[in-house]
């Protein structure tokens, strides 16, 4: 193979890493998303007065083994109006659960 083609062939590769990387950190976020909502609906969190704290709704920075997607899930669900936090730092659903499509 000549240099051009290796090239090509090593920036392709890279490329597709990197889409793959990004499909599975997706998944694990949607996976622990799926998760966070399943425990608030467990607990029955569905208003301010029955909020719920979160312990990891926080990222710890001293966190020694596999990475912790939760804290980014909390995030999303809270950007996407899934689950509302109150004033005191705690956490409800604002959608029932068989609402949801994820």
């Amino acid at each position: 193979m000549s240099e051009t083609v290796q090239i090509i062939v090593g920036i392709i590769l890279l490329v597709g890493v990197y889409v793959f990387t990004q499909a599975v950190v997706g998944y694990r976020i949607k996976r622990a998303a799926r998760g966070i909502v399943r425990d608030l609906d467990f607990k029955k969190a569905y208003s301010a007065e029955s909020a719920i704290e979160l312990p990891y709704a926080k990222s710890s920075l001293f966190r020694i083994g596999l990475r912790d997607f939760r804290p980014k899930a909390v995030s999303a669900l809270v950007q996407g109006g899934v689950i509302t936090q109150t004033a005191a730092g705690k956490y409800f659903l604002s959608k029932r659960p068989q609402d949801l499509n994820f």
